[in-house]
């Protein structure tokens, strides 16, 4: 589709790099802009207003059923469309037919069933797992973690531009030291592999390539965690390498969990809540969890109060406290 200043997608795909978004925020919000274009018969966005982006979040919520958290974003998308690339605010949308919020506790895994996990886990696969759950850290935030962002000395992680592109410390557990150690020297081979080949580069954020030329091929900016093979960069045409893809540990830790026999629907992320959770058992404090979780907002965190392990809201059961009276099975 052209439009006066060129491809529309093209438009905006390019405003939403140049504003720091995440690569699968990207894929996202590009792909609700084209249904919302098809869904009005493919009609330029510009000849529209706020009644067809009402129409268009609605109809994902009365005839898609959606859940709320995807209609969010869909309305998200659009606006964006609408203020970062054609320059028109819309305002408040009014007319929307908003999808139900459900409110729904998150999976926790035990310390046993944590470790029965891991078993089925080896190699990067548990070293990567075991940062899910050591340092509660998000599946992309530990596929995208570079050899700077290791603080061994002050046993922390550093985790630059998480979600909301917010960065933040957590923890280093000192029983990962050594396996991502071994890990790190493994990630040295293959760079210098890379280096005697003439590749060596990896994406650096922002327009830190354009600042420091040099620091693509530096040892500091490498992945931790890279992937096996290379691949040539479609604007530069230089070979350079990506981190391992998030999916490689979400395959892995499904079939650990299936292996396991665990009855839960846990996957990568049940790590950080049952990081979250159990620390909350152990007696920290709320607002230092939401600290090393990275929300913005302690309501969010909150959460977990609702899963420890002492059952709801942390109270115990009176025939749990009864002391006799029948509480033994026969």
């Amino acid at each position: 589709m052209e439009t006066r200043k060129g491809r529309l997608m093209d438009r905006v795909r390019e405003a939403l790099v140049v504003r720091h978004y995440s690569s699968s925020t990207v894929e996202a919000y590009c792909g609700w802009v084209k249904r919302f274009i098809l869904f009005h018969g493919k009609r330029h966005p510009a000849d529209m207003g706020a009644a067809e982006v009402a129409a268009f979040v609605s109809d994902l919520a009365t005839a898609r059923g959606v859940s709320a958290s995807t209609q969010n974003q869909a309305l998200a998308a659009v606006l964006f469309l609408y203020g970062s690339v054609l320059g028109t605010d819309l305002g408040h949308v009014d007319g929307i037919v908003h999808a139900k919020s459900a409110v729904r506790l998150p999976v926790v895994l035990t310390r046993e069933e944590v470790g029965r996990v891991m078993s089925g886990l080896s190699g990067t696969m548990r070293v990567m797992a075991s940062l899910l759950y050591g340092s509660g850290l998000r599946l992309m935030e530990c596929a995208a973690l570079r050899v700077k962002d290791l603080d061994f000395g002050a046993r922390q992680i550093l985790v630059r531009r998480g979600k909301g592109q917010v960065d933040r410390a957590t923890l280093l557990p000192a029983t990962v030291v050594e396996p991502l150690t071994e890990q790190l020297e493994c990630a040295r081979s293959v760079h210098a592999r890379d280096l005697a080949g003439g590749a060596g580069a990896v994406v650096l954020p922002g327009a830190l390539a354009v600042k420091y030329p040099n620091a693509a091929r530096e040892w500091g900016w490498q992945w931790v965690f890279p992937a096996t093979r290379r691949y040539v960069d479609p604007g530069t045409r230089e070979q350079r390498r990506h981190h391992i893809h998030e999916t490689v540990l979400q395959r892995a830790v499904r079939e650990a969990v299936l292996r396991s026999g665990i009855a839960k629907s846990a996957g990568c992320h049940t790590f950080r809540h049952s990081f979250a959770t159990h620390l909350l058992e152990a007696g920290y404090d709320i607002r230092t969890i939401q600290k090393l979780l990275g929300h913005r907002d302690v309501r969010t965190t909150m959460i977990y109060t609702h899963v420890v392990q002492r059952g709801p809201f942390g109270v115990m059961s009176p025939l749990d406290a009864q002391g006799t009276g029948g509480t033994e099975w026969k």
